[in-house]
């Protein structure tokens, strides 16, 4: 057997391998259908031997079936010629079957479709099915309703009407203006990178009958996301962005009108725009913006969706399909990918089902599909979620048009994922200026020869009497003359793309002004309502005992005016459910909380039921949602930032388990959290909390990189804050959604402080003042008795606090607190250090290494802040290039001298200390 599974070519191999072997120990123990295909294998292996339920009815059953399993390996899909031909698994005879029996008539089953009678008609019309243009990947699906599904509208041609002349005609026209497009780029601008779509046009009328039948059925969103590749095109043709703003932004002198911020290369940009269906029903589309990490539009284009369809209370997952475009490459090379089809697939992120279409250009950059994937299609990660693929010749523009209509009718019918994998060529190099021919010589010679799909077209409706050359010659003239006006509208007239004023969800917000404040306060009542009514427990629920205890206490709390952290956050979140505000709260464990903090998730310890408090405060329960992720940073993040730019309104927070774990996404904050307001002008107002804070746990979970968030921060495009209070994290998260404007908030969150008796506050602090972004030292009693001043942020100020009481040091040194780290709070610290007249000595003090934390963004910054004649130093571990020890009792130590270098001097005579083993601060490198 396993000899033979070679011909498959490693499709399956190892599930086919294993239901053989079952086969083989009990026919009856393996489905009917595989029972007959491995009876056609025997048969043929020992033809005087014909196995039980064989025979030839029994081959034909088999042979319809490996043609369902097997036909797409000798489709002739390469549109360059490289095609299989027959595939010995297609042979009549591997299933017993034999010339004399071609012209023998027979039943035909289990095939829909019609065939004259005999067997050789049935293989005509099973390889005209699965063998010709279009072949089709669907038996390894689980789901008989499913596969049944496919087979009938595969099988049965009376789904796949004839076009007519229109429509026919139509689909030319589409090929001819995204061909003439390209060819106008290519001489009219000369050398500038367009990533062209030359050897994949048919993309422009698959994406036309994607629009014109979801419209129809109903849909009123479409979100694009798609590489750099035939994006030129796809905004001309689909998108309608104005061509004459297109062609001037090849133009070396273009800039915006109004511009602000940094933009970016044409061929990353998005775009939306309104479009009708056929019976004039309006269907927004929009094209998401991307940088070059190609596939990481993925989750993005997903949370967006999800957003919308929310927003829509769209629960069927109808009126909003998400439509991912992907390089055949990248989809099979990056992690991103098969992250996001498994995320995808659970309940808080499903969109009913994403339309995937790979451009499958044979080719990566340089490199051949052998150097680049293991398997035989870019699409065989598409098995791990049970889809269909429909591999369709991208020359072939009508199977092209077939493909894209059968998958958008599978996921209107199932909900479910599918993919189109359209296989063509890319005409030039990986860009414009890149040679091929360097690489790959041999394709690029068929290439150079090779008579593109809009003139084969052509030929074809001209051969069938549907198109004459002089309509043709009309149409190509009218094409030209579209493209020299908008040309000649450019270079006479000037014209630049304004910025689109804020509409659709985002009507009403504002770009942010000077005053980044909010009016974050809550009554005392609303708060203590709040947190009785958090702590109800439902008749017959039985929450577990500490659980129960911890929201008690919190109402405790209250009266005692001592509201700790997970108190706070849960103030902040239930006010604003209160206020008719969603909240929409990710991250790995994050219902129970990493460090067993927030429980807003109740299980009932009697039948697992589970309870959330918070979706039972306001008048929506869908307002609230909180999500326990996979153990994924990259997608989750990506797809909570997606949502964050589609809907406004709701605080959306993604929390990482430990404040590291957001390395693994760090392409989505350098590449669009951080910079998509510059770069493309969209707003987002996502949270993260990342725990943050060195306890001696080693160098994995002690730095949430606060450095690398400040070396990104610039033209206020985010916030970094590190507060210390309840108080502090409660109107951070407030001011997210009571500003007009929408901005990044990266909060650097407590672990061990968590249940510090210390960190507390006062109720009054929630219900008066707001957010502070810098807390000057409220023990000081004679701010001239001050000669030291110790900056500090985050967890560390309650570990100085500490030791300045036990040195007895209180009365000669103040400890500020600066909360936000960016937007740079100038103004308050310099306010703050100008109360200490006789403090000249001002010190920054951090427990991260002098060449992480905030120290070398900031130390400029500080420096602007100080008093004439003050002097600025740093106190911090000695540089590394790992942000924590992983010995305990050295992290014990170097915190000792970290305190020692910052109240030295200071502290009241006490016995001589042994020296340390390690010597820190002064931030030496």
């Amino acid at each position: 057997m396993t000899r033979r599974l070679d011909f498959i070519q490693r499709a399956n191999a190892s599930y086919i391998e294993q239901q053989y072997q079952r086969y083989r120990q009990d026919p009856g123990a393996v489905p009917e259908e595989w029972a007959l295909f491995f009876a056609g294998f025997d048969l043929a292996e020992a033809p005087g031997r014909a196995p039980q339920g064989a025979g030839r009815s029994g081959g034909v059953f088999a042979l319809v079936h490996a043609y369902r399993e097997f036909g797409h390996l000798a489709a002739a899909l390469d549109p360059l010629g490289q095609n299989p031909g027959r595939h010995p698994l297609l042979d009549p005879a591997a299933y017993g079957l034999s010339e004399a029996d071609l012209d023998r008539p027979v039943d035909g089953q289990p095939f829909r479709g019609t065939f004259r009678a005999t067997l050789r008609d049935l293989i005509a019309a099973l390889t005209e099915t699965y063998c010709g243009s279009l072949g089709v990947e669907y038996m390894d699906i689980p789901d008989p309703e499913r596969r049944e599904w496919l087979a009938e509208r595969l099988e049965n041609r009376t789904h796949r009407p004839a076009l007519n002349a229109e429509r026919r005609l139509a689909i030319l026209e589409r090929l001819l203006s995204a061909d003439a497009f390209e060819n106008f780029l290519h001489v009219r601008y000369v050398g500038q990178k367009r990533f062209s779509l030359e050897g994949a046009a048919s993309l422009i009328p698959m994406l036309d009958t994607l629009i014109a039948e979801a419209a129809a059925l109903g849909v009123q969103q479409l979100v694009i996301g798609m590489p750099h590749r035939g994006r030129l095109n796809v905004l001309a043709h689909v998108m309608h962005k104005p061509l004459e703003i297109i062609l001037s932004e090849f133009e070396s002198s273009f800039v915006p009108e109004d511009v602000q911020g940094h933009g970016d290369v044409k061929y990353h940009m998005g775009y939306s725009s309104t479009t009708q269906g056929p019976s004039g029903q309006p269907v927004h589309l929009d094209l998401n913006f991307n940088p070059s990490h190609l596939e990481f539009v993925n989750p993005v284009v997903l949370g967006s969706v999800r957003a919308r369809q929310d927003l829509m209370r769209d629960a069927g997952r109808d009126r909003g399909i998400p439509v991912l475009i992907h390089g055949d490459a990248a989809f099979a090379g990056e992690g991103i990918v098969p992250e996001t089809l498994a995320l995808a697939q659970l309940p808080f992120y499903q969109t009913g089902g994403t339309i995937h279409l790979i451009v499958n250009n044979q080719i990566g950059f340089t490199t051949s599909p052998s150097d680049v994937r293991v398997t035989r299609y870019p699409t065989d990660i598409a098995k791990v979620i049970e889809a269909p693929v429909l591999h369709v010749n991208g020359d072939d523009p009508e199977a092209c048009v077939h493909a894209i209509s059968l998958a958008l009718e599978y996921r209107a019918t199932f909900k479910r994922d599918v993919f189109v994998d359209l296989v063509c060529y890319r005409r030039h190099g990986h860009n414009e200026l890149d040679d091929p021919t360097f690489t790959q010589p041999v394709m690029y010679t068929a290439i150079a020869v090779h008579v593109p799909a809009a003139r084969r077209y052509a030929e074809r409706l001209q051969s069938e009497g549907v198109l004459d050359a002089a309509r043709l010659a009309t149409i190509e003239a009218d094409l030209q003359a579209t493209l020299a006006a908008a040309h000649a509208k450019v270079k006479n007239e000037h014209p630049r793309a304004s910025e689109p004023p804020l509409g659709g969800n985002w009507s009403g917000f504002e770009w942010a002004g000077q005053d980044w404040g909010a009016d974050t306060r809550v009554p005392r009542e609303a708060l203590e309502r709040i947190a009785r009514d958090l702590a109800r427990v439902p008749e017959g629920f039985h929450p577990h005992p500490k659980v129960a205890k911890l929201y008690e206490a919190r109402v405790q709390m209250l009266a005692d005016d001592r509201v700790d952290w997970g108190g706070g956050e849960a103030l902040a979140l239930g006010s604003l459910l209160m206020e008719g505000r969603g909240v929409r709260l990710t991250g790995q464990d994050c219902g129970r909380g990493t460090f067993s903090h927030r429980h807003a998730v109740w299980h009932d310890t009697t039948t697992g039921a589970r309870h959330i408090p918070l979706q039972h405060l306001g008048s929506d329960a869908d307002a609230f949602q909180i999500i326990d992720t996979m153990l994924s940073e990259a997608a989750a993040l990506g797809f909570e930032y997606g949502y964050s730019t589609a809907d406004p309104r709701p605080l959306v927070i993604w929390e990482a388990q430990f404040g590291d774990f957001a390395n693994v996404a760090q392409v989505y904050i350098d590449q669009f959290l951080a910079s998509a307001e510059s770069k493309w002008r969209r707003m987002s107002g996502l949270t993260l909390l990342l725990p943050h804070g060195y306890e001696g746990q080693g160098p994995e979970h002690s730095s949430a990189r606060l450095e690398r968030f400040l070396e990104l921060c610039a033209n206020g495009n985010m916030q970094v804050i590190a507060p210390t209070t309840p108080a502090q994290l409660f109107h951070a998260l407030r001011r997210q959604v009571h500003r007009r404007f929408r901005k990044p908030l990266v909060v650097m969150t407590p672990k061990s402080l968590l249940r510090h008796k210390l960190v507390v506050s006062a109720v009054s602090e929630f219900a008066d003042g707001g957010f502070a972004n810098v807390i000057d030292d409220r023990a000081v009693s004679d701010v001239d008795a001050v000669e030291r001043v110790l900056l500090v942020t985050g967890k560390f100020y309650y570990t100085l606090l500490e030791a300045r009481a036990a040195a007895k040091a209180g009365p000669r040194v103040a400890l500020v607190r600066v909360e936000q780290l960016y937007p740079f709070p100038h103004q308050e610290l310099s306010t703050v250090l100008a109360r200490y007249p006789r403090a000249r000595d001002v010190r920054w003090v951090q427990e991260e290494p002098a060449n992480m934390g905030p120290w070398r963004s900031l130390r400029h910054r500080l420096e602007g802040a100080l008093p004439s004649g003050a002097t600025l130093d740093v106190i911090a571990r000695k540089a590394a290039p790992t942000p924590a020890t992983g010995y305990y009792h050295l992290h014990v130590e170097q915190e000792r001298e970290l305190l020692a270098h910052a109240l030295e001097g200071l502290a009241a005579p006490a016995p001589r200390a042994a020296p340390s083993r390690a010597r820190s601060g002064g931030g030496a490198a």
